[in-house]
């Protein structure tokens, strides 16, 4: 039986049960539907407060009222008549009062709404007063919610539906006027009790207030001292921290704030002991906490630190402990940034001496990440599980590693590498000489300590010079003889594929290092292959001409190890052997070419084969795995060949053009392999550039029967390679040849254009991305010839039947077009074409172009407006929202009273009821008045701000938009 308080609200309370029980998706959905269109009706005022004044309602379903109150204050207060919101004021304050003590979450939502309703509520002049007054003086923690909430609330002012100029005088009203007034008041409120002084929300409050009064003002109070005992107090420790960071992010600007930071430093490094302390017991989130001043005021005070070394070593110093005890490594990523921008400041030339004294305080950090690099000792036996199961801690651990290998980074800018190498190899050192002779091959003991200096050396790799001379000749000799145990080989391998750069300026080091690498294809270990193979990428890619020589027995070793390779591996191997192939006298390249591949296309014929019978995907994916090795080839294998002579690797590239155009033509379902074979060929023309002009035919007429018959849009992707490449004005690029490359791109967008007429947008979603990714270089490269020719008013309209999509990718593909061909109607067109006379000035304007687009505009500027507005209201994806704006501020430069006119019959046709009373005017007048002044960019934020309004406040018909319902894409071509 419902509770006489609750008559009429038993639809919302059933809705409510419905999305909290265990029902069937559909229920949920109506019941979700339900409670939406519930939101944004008029009867909402009412119904919420009837729920939350009722003792009987649960308190989820309160919590809900007080939500939808919130949304109805923020968004739809047009709904009630302006002198009825004093009332509305009143009432919420009442509930506020009633709810004084909790639920905190109600209370929180209700603090909400009273703040909202003060920034909209103009006229309401003394807020601070009438709501301590009214909530009375035992609702100290109601109040101080509130007085956090409103500044949070006002800096988000954007969605409040306020002019800029009444947002801009209110939040001077409620903020600024009122600063000294709120630092009094919690100033009393902190002297009042004990208890009060260490009140969290004292500390929240003040945190929020520290938009609008100087850390100074707070400082200077005692609300200073109030912060520091909240520190020490448990229950007011995380509000209190947060509260210190927040001073500390305020004395940035450390010139102004010098009297400041001299009362803060001496405070917070009386907090240095608790480190030591909270390390001790074991108390994570005391130590965190801690960690996180330290860190923040080293961050917000870098500047002393390098200007006055000797007053603020102890703050970095603390910086320092707290990342030496911290065992767990929970805390210590809070450190990274500040070391980072220490390293950023004390090497500039002007802070030198900083440096030299903080090169010590450097020297023990390497040290101290090189321990916490270590994996830890397991509690079992089971070295296969070094964390006890703990998959999350595993990660997280190997994700740290990674960071601490970005401070040793530092470190070595700090110190030097040849230190910080120094450091990694005494650590290497000792443990040879500690525990070298006890290895076994089934037993290295306290293999950790060797394994973290070998990832210290990996990490630091990117810093060294070729030319270091001092540590790498000793440790390279120690590295190729570690242990066979899957993670020091494992970390060996990838160490030494990080310093190839240097093994290519020390020849005497490679043969050990390439043969430690090489046997690293025959552990048992896939991590340990993982990693061969990689690092023979480096070794091929940095070492080439050291290895030009025995590129026929690597041939033996590639074809002994490629079977037994995962993909990534199969395509690191080959990229090394490329390089070094590319590396050949000019006479070899094509026969080495021939000699690697051939075997692969061999393979990949022989799965080509397997796969028109096979039944499932695997060899149809073993054939697109070898194409994508012959496009690494052609990708690496790029010998140097000058503009006018034949290049040898285009000579093989005409052999195998048969084979993939078959590949092609008979797998024209198979998305994997066509987009294979496309990369492979855009690869051809991106690495030959010119010289693949012997191949262009026959290139240009398989991607225009590959697309009209697949209608895969990785054809367009590859065609937008041709394009570029062969563009009019490229160098040594026959005039005919690019005019000829443009026929060819009009016949794969009339190809385009016929898919679009035969299928619904929605049915090509990749096609239309690629496709119009294609347009924006055709406009770049072709301006000229495309926005004259009839087909580009069927591709305008194409790009405005793609506006129903609702996926993000091929929205903004055709709204980045849209943009590109709109600026030709302007005078300031997105070109990259400069005149040969005025070579960087700005890109060329022709009248011409701007009276083609104004003339397209005029015909398909009404469409074109209804889809862009009609996505902004509904379906377009955040992201895509400035893009579209940016559509309509171009429709404005190019027709703006036309383009008026047709905003205002777009919002004329938005479903009834939907749009507020003079709502329309009021915008229409304002954009009048924007265009008139010749502040576009003003229309474009009016308009913006309408549609993110709008639909806030709606939701899409679900039985369509009536006359804003697009029409379908038709092409006769």
């Amino acid at each position: 039986m419902v509770s006489h308080n609750l008559e009429g609200l038993e639809p919302i309370l059933a809705a409510l049960s419905t999305m909290q029980a265990n029902v069937e998706r559909s229920q949920k959905s109506q019941a979700h539907e339900y409670l939406e269109k519930f939101q944004k009706s008029p009867e909402a005022w009412t119904k919420t407060h009837s729920l939350l004044s009722s003792p009987d309602a649960i308190t989820e379903a309160k919590l809900f009222a007080a939500t939808t109150l919130k949304g109805k204050i923020t968004y739809d207060l047009d709904q009630l008549p302006r002198e009825s919101l004093p009332s509305l004021r009143d009432s919420v304050l009442a509930l506020l009062k009633s709810y004084r003590e909790g639920p905190r979450p109600i209370r929180t939502q209700l603090c909400v709404c009273l703040a909202h309703l003060a920034i909209q509520l103009l006229e309401w002049k003394d807020v601070l007063g009438h709501v301590g007054s009214t909530l009375g003086s035992g609702a100290g923690d109601c109040i101080l919610e509130f007085l956090k909430i409103l500044p949070e609330e006002v800096t988000e002012g954007r969605k409040i539906s306020l002019s800029e100029e009444e947002l801009t005088t209110r939040t001077k009203e409620l903020m600024e006027d009122n600063a000294s007034q709120v630092l009094g008041l919690l100033n009393q409120y902190a002297n009042s009790s004990s208890a009060a002084a260490v009140n969290p929300r004292l500390f929240e409050c003040i945190s929020s207030w520290l938009r609008e009064i100087p850390a100074a003002d707070v400082v200077n109070s005692s609300l200073f001292d109030a912060i520091i005992n909240g520190i020490s107090n448990d229950a007011s420790f995380d509000a209190a921290v947060d509260c210190m960071c927040t001073i500390l992010r305020d004395t940035r600007e450390v010139d102004e704030y010098m009297e400041v930071i001299q009362i803060i430093y001496p405070r917070i490094l009386s907090l240095r002991p608790r480190i030591a302390e909270s390390a001790g017991f074991g108390d994570l989130d005391t130590y965190k906490g801690i960690t996180r001043i330290f860190a923040e005021a080293g961050e917000a005070w870098v500047v002393m630190i390098a200007r006055l070394p000797a007053e603020f070593r102890g703050l970095v110093e603390s910086v320092l402990e707290c990342c030496a005890r911290d065992q767990d490594r929970d805390a210590i990523a809070l450190t990274f940034l500040f070391w980072y921008e220490m390293k950023q400041i004390i090497t500039l030339d002007k802070y030198k001496q900083a440096r030299i004294e903080y090169a010590d305080i450097f020297g023990k950090l390497v040290d101290v990440m090189i321990k916490h690099l270590e994996y830890p000792t397991p509690d079992s036996a089971n070295e296969a599980d070094l964390f006890d199961g703990d998959r999350e801690q595993e990660e997280k651990f190997r994700e740290f590693r990674h960071q601490m290998g970005d401070v040793l980074k530092d470190c070595c800018d700090v110190i030097t590498v040849t230190e910080c190498l120094g450091k990694a190899f005494n650590r290497i050192q000792r443990w040879v000489s500690t525990y070298g002779s006890q290895a076994t091959s089934t037993s290295v003991p306290h293999w950790q300590e060797l394994e973290a200096p070998l990832f210290s050396m990996r990490a630091m790799g990117g810093m060294v010079s070729p030319e270091e001379s001092v540590v790498l000749r000793q440790v390279i000799p120690l590295i190729v003889q570690i242990p066979d145990h899957e993670k020091l080989r494992f970390q060996a391998i990838m160490a030494l594929g990080r310093y190839t750069d240097w093994t290519a300026q020390h020849p005497e080091f490679l043969q050990p290092q390439l043969q430690f690498v090489i046997a690293g294809f025959s552990h048992s270990s896939k991590e340990v292959v993982r990693a061969a193979a990689l690092a023979f990428k480096f070794f091929g890619t940095d070492c080439r001409k050291l290895l030009e020589g025995s590129v026929t027995e690597l041939h033996s070793f590639y074809e002994s190890v490629l079977d037994n390779l995962s993909p990534d591996s199969q395509e690191e191997i080959t990229e090394g052997v490329a390089c070094i192939i590319s590396a050949q006298a000019l006479d070899k390249v094509q026969n080495m070419f021939k000699m690697y591949c051939d075997p692969v296309i061999k393979r990949m014929m022989s799965c080509a084969n397997q796969a028109k019978t096979a039944q499932d995907d695997g060899p149809r994916l073993a054939v697109a795995g070898y194409i994508q090795l012959l496009t690494v080839f052609v990708q690496n294998i790029q010998p140097y060949v000058a503009p006018q002579e034949d290049n040898p690797a285009v000579g093989y590239c005409q052999e195998i053009l048969p084979v993939l155009s078959a590949i092609a033509e008979n797998f024209t379902s198979s998305t994997p392999i066509l987009e294979r074979v496309c990369r492979c060929w855009r690869y051809m023309v991106l690495s030959y550039r010119t010289a693949i002009l012997p191949l262009l035919p026959t290139l240009a007429q398989q991607l225009a029967s590959g697309f009209e018959n697949s209608r895969q849009g990785c054809f367009l992707w590859a065609t937008d390679s041709v394009l570029r490449e062969f563009a009019i004005g490229a160098e040594y690029v026959d005039p005919s040849t690019s005019q000829a490359i443009y026929s060819f791109f009009e016949q794969q967008a009339f190809a385009f254009l016929r898919i679009m007429n035969d299928l619904p947008a929605e049915d090509l979603p990749d096609v239309i991305e690629d496709f119009f990714r294609l347009l924006i270089d055709a406009l770049i490269y072709y301006h000229q010839q495309l926005l004259l020719s009839p087909v580009c008013q069927h591709i305008l309209s194409a790009a405005v039947s793609a506006l129903t999509l609702q996926q993000e990718a091929p929205l903004l593909a055709a709204l980045h077009f849209l943009r590109d061909l709109l600026s030709y109607g302007t005078e300031h067109p997105n070109s990259s074409n400069f005149d040969s006379q005025d070579s960087g000035q700005a890109p060329r304007y022709s009248p011409q172009l701007q009276q083609a687009v104004k003339q397209m505009v005029a015909s398909q500027g009404e469409p074109l407006v209804q889809r862009v507005m009609t996505g902004m209201m509904f379906s377009f994806p955040r992201d895509c929202i400035q893009d579209a704006s940016g559509v309509l501020l171009s429709l404005f430069e190019i027709l703006p009273l036309q383009s008026g006119v047709w905003v205002k019959e777009t919002i004329g046709m938005l479903p009834a009821g939907s749009i507020r009373a003079g709502e329309t005017d009021r915008l229409m007048n304002a954009v009048g008045m924007k265009v008139d002044a010749g502040d576009l960019r003003r229309v474009r934020v009016l308009l913006q701000d309408f549609t993110t309004s709008y639909r806030r406040r709606n939701v899409a018909p679900r039985d369509g938009l009536g006359r804003l319902e697009a029409t379908r894409f038709r092409f006769n071509g």
